[in-house]
Parts: structure tokens; C-alpha cells; sequence
């Protein structure tokens, strides 16, 4: 299946690295959703992808069928039986995630100022902006360095010179 670029991207990030098991039964969980997933009875174009082992990302493609109210509210109660399966948190906004070389790391919000502070967070580390609203932000606007990405905004005063 094709997905425009301006399909709709919901990115939820587990608070830890999945196993390789976890990811496997996890693809089969959200390949199982999305080709039931619905709204107002109509069938949505939607696929589901895990991007290094932590970031969960349900993309929809709305020019056949647009996502409802109750077709996000059903695909939210779904990660929340994630959540409750695999012993995981993909609804903490302050766990954050940032690479450290090739790994990909997400602390609680209080431990991300603390690395700022020491500098080893900085302005170049590629931090992850799972705010992005369609497939396009997803490919040039989520891995951003940090000076280009919303944290900025929040941790500015943190950073390190």
C-alpha cells in the first residue's frame, strides 16, 4: 500500500527498549488493528510500524477514509491494552528520548534537564519530536538536533554553551 506523505501519524514511545519477542508479537497486534480498524463503519487505510524497538507508529492514510473521534479513541484504548500486556508506558509525554551515538535512549523529564545541564545533552544531540502530525513531518521533523526541535522551547534555559 502507498500512504500519501500527508497521511495522519499518531508516534507512541514505550518507556523502554522492546525484546526482540516484544516486537515481533507487537507487529502482529497492530497489523491485526489496523486491518480492523474502522470509522463510522468504514474501513481505514492504516498500517502500524515500530521504529527501533521503542517508538510505536500508527500512520493513516485519510483520502479514502478520514480517522473520527471514535476511531483515534479506539486505537488509544488499544495501545492502553499494549501498555497493560506488555508491562510498558507509551502515554508519558516527559519521558523523553534522545540518541547517544547509535542507541537510542528516553529518560524521565527530571533526568533529561540534569543530562542538559552537564552538557551531555546539547544543541546538536538528536532528540525525537513524536508531536509530528503526518507521514512527511515523520520523515524530516521527528529525529531533529534539539535546537530544532519543541524542546527547545521548554528546556532552553537549560542548555549548556
Amino acid at each position: 500500500m502507498e500512504f500519501s506523505s500527508q497521511s495522519r501519524v499518531w508516534v507512541y514511545q514505550s518507556d523502554r527498549k522492546l525484546t526482540a519477542d516484544e516486537v515481533v508479537q507487537i507487529q502482529m497486534h497492530l497489523d491485526n488493528f489496523t486491518r480492523s480498524w474502522t470509522a463510522h463503519n468504514n474501513q481505514l487505510k492504516a498500517k502500524a510500524e515500530i521504529r527501533y524497538n521503542r517508538f510505536l507508529v500508527l500512520i493513516v492514510d485519510e483520502t479514502q477514509a478520514g480517522a473520527s473521534g471514535c476511531s483515534i479513541d479506539k486505537s488509544v484504548n488499544f495501545m492502553k491494552q499494549l501498555e497493560q500486556e506488555f508491562g510498558i508506558n507509551l502515554f508519558d509525554r516527559f519521558n523523553l528520548a534522545y540518541r547517544d551515538g547509535e542507541e537510542i535512549i528516553s529518560v524521565p523529564r527530571h533526568q533529561f534537564e540534569e543530562l542538559l545541564k552537564s552538557g551531555k545533552i546539547n544543541t546538536e544531540t538528536i532528540v525525537f519530536n513524536n508531536l509530528a502530525q503526518n507521514v512527511a513531518e515523520l520523515e524530516t521533523k521527528w529525529e531533529v538536533p534539539f535546537k530544532d526541535s519543541w524542546h527547545i522551547q521548554l528546556f532552553r534555559d537549560l542548555v549548556v554553551n
